[in-house]
């Protein structure tokens, strides 16, 4: 029987997929386009130059990584609701590693802001020698990567928790549990390298492909089934071999 629990269970699904859309599409833009787009490694004159000339752009970026943290947030909290019924005690350590990246991820835009600062696209900060803005760009840039690096090592451990709550619902595609934990695993081995490999550089190639690859089809598809379940019609419930209590509480029932 349809029941409000089921709506309510749809509305989080649906509120999930929403928020991971907004972190592909703000994330993607964010670092490919203006981090990686504009920083040019062992250029620090190159990389001031680019941020100088295009100030508008390098706004936006920062304003995309503030918004895919709001996004993140509340993606947070869906998928603690919507898994909680699987298994509230892993639903509540993959929420709490995710919660850690994230603010992790905002002290990292913090040295993004200083280099908002440093170029002069949060207006003039007066005169400075070339020499000395170049390299703090640098060392702003360099920190705000390896600060979101941190982060990542919580990330990997909340996809593994994910992974195997989505195996215990018992309704999650395999594939996608298994891209979402391979992608787990490669945050975990990426980061952990680019701490320990001295010739990091030599593999960055290999560790990038474990986890771009397994990362964007496994959270991509993960939220195309959210989106699906949480806009279909079908009256049954999202993991029918689970029993669910505790959604009205969250999501109230609209009327």
């Amino acid at each position: 029987m349809f029941t409000n629990t089921t709506a309510s269970a749809r509305r989080i699904a649906l509120i999930a997929g929403i928020g991971y859309l907004f972190i592909f599409v703000t994330g993607i833009f964010a670092n490919f386009f203006v981090i990686e787009g504009m920083v040019m490694p062992g250029d620090p004159a190159g990389t001031l130059r680019n941020l100088q000339a295009n100030p508008t752009q390098l706004r936006i970026g920062v304003l995309s990584f503030i918004i895919m943290v709001v996004a993140d947030l509340l993606l947070t909290w869906a998928l603690y609701v919507l898994f909680r019924p699987v298994n509230a005690a892993l639903s509540s350590f993959a929420a709490m590693f995710r919660l850690v990246n994230v603010a992790i991820f905002g002290m990292a835009l913090s040295h993004l802001m200083s280099v908002l600062t440093l170029t002069g696209a949060m207006g003039n900060i007066g005169a400075s020698p070339a020499g000395y803005v170049q390299v703090a760009v640098m060392r702003s840039v360099t920190a705000f990567q390896h600060t979101w690096l941190i982060g990542l090592l919580f990330f990997g451990i909340h996809l593994l928790a994910l992974a195997s709550l989505a195996v215990r619902s018992g309704s999650i595609p395999r594939f996608i549990t298994l891209l979402l934990a391979i992608a787990g695993g490669g945050y975990l081995t990426d980061s952990i390298a680019q701490f320990m490999l001295a010739d990091y550089d030599a593999y960055k190639t290999l560790f990038s492909t474990m986890v771009i690859v397994p990362g964007v089809l496994g959270e991509l598809s993960f939220t195309i089934w959210l989106l699906a379940k949480g806009m279909g019609r079908k009256r049954t419930h999202l993991f029918p071999d689970v029993t669910w209590s505790g959604y009205d509480a969250a999501v109230p029932e609209v009327r």
